[in-house]
Order: structure tokens, then C-alpha cells, then sequence
């Protein structure tokens, strides 16, 4: 068994952002709900702890809150935002509202050395998003570090190795955030290092045969990274026991069906079964414009295909997803985690509360670019790998408002345009994300001398590193040129473009 860090989620949008930071220096992460039993959180024998943040007060009643015995297991403890509060007011501090809410970028400074900040400069940029503070220490417990809104910034008992932080280390606005997680591993926690993506594969394999047995799985595949490498991971368990289904549901991009087929004949020995559904689709989503209830028509559509495929097929008792954990923290809360909902995800909070199925979703922990590195594992080609997500409602998602037939064909000429001058300029593989939304709405234009009133097509591009933060792509003003003047003059019925030059947050990357 390899070391385990364990993170206690107390709601936080960044708590799998710290696990995924404690993997990145190859130690083993968990992500476990606030209130694990005691025995539940031994068995795993970590060698540290890490208490998320989270949108709650420890001031109001009936807060989440660990074990107390959580601090008796005498092995390093580390609170983050909520969790320097909650440790600090458990252990007999007092925390109280903060006149000015100290959200954004703040300024760090030391105020006496410690493990925790070894080889760090004496001040430096942090990222913060809070409105209490901890205004009294705990016994045992001193101040190394504060902003101008906080004395106790940053506080430690090193005696019992717990240690708190008042800003986010985990995200990438802070300075040297990468550099205080590696000293609470390796510094703190005595941590090896020794744990690998090879390892999370092996581990995973174990865990799908162990969950499937000799039953069977059928996956939904739709040629992205993210169902390509769970399929990978699936058949590489449980081999012809997997059953793969692709749905043509009428809102797919130009010639996505044909590229799926072709690739997965030359790249894979799976059974592959291809369904035409776009009627199915379409029909059911005729007149529909609040982007929920598309997400929700599109889950229970797949899920009912799928259903209507198992009884073709013969038994088959689970149905897996390349669901990833941006996907689940966007969609609805984990048991446990009091996260807000940001929005459903049609194979997350879009799937009936009863199905016929029970769910395998083995990526769930993962973020795109470790989705990445497990695809490098299991000998994924690049086409496959580095192919920019695609959200599972598709077009759905991307045709703002009602989608109609027509709107889905001005739409996939629109975005084909951008991905070929993607590719031709090199820059494909270079952001994160690139493609094209249809708006609901008619400007003015003129064409050869003449009025029209045509459809407006917004470009979005986004740098991004796993889909939780995003900025918009800085691409160079010649190729937007060639991509709006292609799509004015070739698809028929839009007469504007636009560029989306929003950053998430506070927007998402897609717009629906």
C-alpha cells in the first residue's frame, strides 16, 4: 500500500485541487467526506491529513466538523481557509466575522521561520476567499505569517505538527503554493514520493474486477479523452466482458461519427456498436431553452438508449461513464460535501435518481490531465489523447436556446472553420479548448451590396491546466481574422462573429 495523504472535504470547489497538487509529488491522495468515522479514516493508516476549505462558518450551528479525534491521531494535521478556522476553533480559539472579507489576491508576510515556509521569501502574493478569521490562538499554537486582514495568516503547533492556512495554496493565483504543499509531505509528514499514475492504474484494474465480477459492462463512448481512456481501463480489466456504444444523437460535430468509427476500428479491439438516436434526441429537446432541463432530457435520453441496448445485447449489469471530478463538483454535491451546485452535467446530475444500470465510473477522482497520463499508460495514441474536450450534451450545450435542426448545421460549419485554422496554425494542441457557440439572435449585415439579417457565431478559446480555472486564449489576430472571414463567407446564414474574452471564474468555459 502506498503512503496516503487523506483530505477531508468540508465543501470547498478546490478540495480535489489539493489532492491533485499532493499527486503531482507522486504521494497517494484520498478525498474522503467530512464527517468519516474515525475507524474509517485509520484504516487507510495516512501519514497526514489535509482539512479542506468550504463555503460554511464554523460561527453558525451545526457547521461541518471532523471527528475531534481527528486531532488525537498523533500525525500531521493541516487546515486550509474553513479548515484553519474549524482547527483553530476545536482546539479552543476563537474565530469571529472579519470587518472587510478578504477575497482575491493579498500580500503574505513571515513572522518567524517554520518547516511549513522553509525556503520561502519573507513575503509573497497569495490568493484568498473568506469572511471569517481566527482571532484567538489555541494552546500550543503561535502566528508565522499575516495579511492585512489577518494576524494568524498562517499558524503552526509543532509540537502535535498541525498546521494552519488561512489562503488557498492549492490554486495556481498563489505564489509558491506548490512549495508549502511539498514541505507538509516531505518536510512534515515524511513522505517518500514513490506513488505513480502506473500505480493508479494497477490499483484501478484491481478495483474494476473486484466491482464487476463476471457481469458485464456496457460504456457510452463518444471518442473523447475521456471515455477513449476509461474504455482502455475497462477492457484492459475485464477484456470482452465490455461492450461499447456509440450514440449518434444528432448533436455531434461535422463528421464526428465517421472519425469515431475509423479511429476505433484501427485502435482498438473492443466491440463497438453504433447507435442512430438523433431523431430521438432532437424531438425531445424541441422547444426546450433553460440549459438544466437540456443537460437533464440528454442524461435520461442516453440512459434510456442504453437501457433500450441492453436488451439487445442480453445482461449487462453496469453502465460506465468517463465521468471526471471536475464534472461531479460542478454538478452535485458528494455525499457529505456541502459544495453549491454550478451546474448539471448530463452524465452526473443529469441521470435519473433510478436506473436499470449501476454506475462504473473510474476517472471520477481524476483531472483531464492526469485523464492524460493514465491514456499515456495504457498506450493511448496522441489523436486520442490531446483531442480538446467535448462536452457530453454536445451541440446541445453549445446552440444557445431552442436547438433546431438548422441551428445544429450553421453550428458545425461555424466550429469545422475554426478547428481546421486551429490545426493550420498550430495552435490546436496549444489551448485547451476552441470551438464555436450559436446565439439566438439575428444583427444587420451587409453582403454584396446587400441587407441581411443573419445569425451571430461566438468564438471560445481558453488556456486552461484542468478545466477549474480557465483564461481566454490570447490567439493572434491574423488567425481570428481568417476564422471569421472563412465562416462569414461559407456558412451560410451568420453574418458576425464574436469572441468570448471572459475567464472562469466567473464564467464557466461553456456557456450552457
Amino acid at each position: 500500500m502506498p503512503q496516503t495523504v487523506i483530505v477531508l472535504d468540508f465543501g470547498s470547489q478546490y478540495t480535489q485541487v489539493i489532492a491533485r497538487r499532493i499527486r503531482e509529488a507522486n504521494v497517494y491522495s484520498k478525498v474522503i467526506p467530512f464527517d468519516t468515522p474515525i475507524n474509517e479514516i485509520q484504516a487507510d493508516n495516512p501519514v497526514g491529513i489535509i482539512l479542506s476549505g468550504g463555503p460554511s462558518s464554523v460561527l453558525i450551528e451545526n457547521s461541518p466538523k471532523p471527528d475531534p479525534q481527528v486531532f488525537e491521531l498523533e500525525i500531521p494535521v493541516m487546515g486550509i481557509c474553513y479548515g484553519l478556522q474549524l482547527m483553530g476553533f476545536m482546539l479552543g480559539g476563537a474565530v469571529e466575522n472579519s470587518v472587510h472579507r478578504e477575497y482575491g489576491y493579498g500580500t503574505l508576510s513571515k513572522c518567524s521561520d517554520s518547516k511549513l515556509l522553509e525556503g520561502l521569501p519573507n513575503s509573497f502574493r497569495v490568493w484568498n476567499s473568506h469572511g471569517d478569521r481566527l482571532t484567538k490562538l489555541p494552546y500550543g499554537f503561535q502566528g508565522i505569517a499575516k495579511t492585512d486582514n489577518s494576524e494568524f495568516a498562517v499558524l503552526e503547533n509543532p509540537e502535535k505538527k498541525f498546521y494552519g492556512l488561512q489562503y488557498h495554496p492549492e490554486v495556481a493565483h498563489s505564489d509558491f503554493g506548490k512549495e508549502v504543499i511539498h514541505n507538509f509531505l516531505f518536510k512534515i509528514c515524511g513522505c517518500l514520493g514513490d506513488w505513480s499514475m502506473h500505480d493508479f492504474m494497477n490499483d484501478s484494474i484491481t478495483k474494476i474486477r473486484q466491482s464487476v465480477g463476471e457481469k458485464r459492462v456496457l460504456l457510452g463512448l463518444s471518442g473523447g479523452v475521456d471515455s477513449s481512456v476509461a474504455a482502455a481501463l475497462i477492457h484492459k480489466a475485464i477484456g470482452d466482458k465490455l461492450t461499447c456504444v456509440f450514440v449518434d444523437n444528432g448533436l455531434l460535430r461535422k463528421n464526428e461519427r465517421q472519425d469515431v468509427e475509423d479511429l476505433f476500428a484501427g485502435n482498438f479491439a473492443m466491440d463497438l456498436r453504433v447507435v442512430d438516436a438523433k431523431d430521438y434526441f432532437l424531438d425531445r429537446l424541441s422547444g426546450i431553452t433553460d440549459p438544466e432541463q437540456k443537460r437533464k432530457i440528454i442524461g435520461v435520453s442516453f440512459v434510456e438508449i442504453f437501457d433500450q441496448e441492453v436488451e439487445k445485447i442480453g445482461e449487462v449489469d453496469f453502465l460506465a461513464q468517463g465521468t471526471l471530478y471536475p464534472d461531479v463538483i460542478e454538478s452535485v454535491p458528494i455525499a457529505g460535501n456541502p459544495a453549491s451546485l454550478i451546474k448539471s452535467h448530463h452524465n452526473v446530475g443529469g441521470l435519473p435518481e433510478k436506473m436499470k444500470l449501476r454506475l462504473l465510473e473510474p476517472l471520477r477522482e481524476l483531472f483531464k490531465d492526469e485523464v492524460r497520463s493514465l491514456g499515456v499508460e495504457l498506450g493511448l495514441p496522441k489523436e486520442v489523447l490531446w483531442r480538446q474536450p467535448f462536452p457530453g450534451p454536445g451541440l446541445g450545450v453549445r446552440v444557445m436556446g431552442d436547438i433546431r435542426h438548422e441551428y445544429l448545421e450553421v453550428l458545425r460549419g461555424a466550429d469545422f472553420i475554426l478547428q481546421e485554422e486551429m490545426y493550420a496554425s498550430n495552435l490546436y494542441y496549444k489551448v485547451w479548448q476552441s470551438f464555436a457557440v450559436f446565439l439566438p439572435v439575428r444583427t444587420v449585415g451587409v453582403m454584396g451590396d446587400e441587407r441581411t439579417y443573419d445569425h451571430v457565431i461566438a468564438l471560445r478559446i481558453v488556456e486552461s491546466s484542468d478545466a477549474m480555472t480557465a483564461d481566454w486564449a490570447q490567439v493572434p489576430y491574423e488567425v481570428l481574422r481568417k476564422v471569421s472571414s472563412r465562416i462569414i463567407n461559407e456558412v451560410k446564414g451568420v453574418n458576425r462573429v464574436v469572441l468570448d474574452i471572459s475567464s472562469k471564474p466567473p464564467s464557466t468555459i461553456e456557456w450552457e
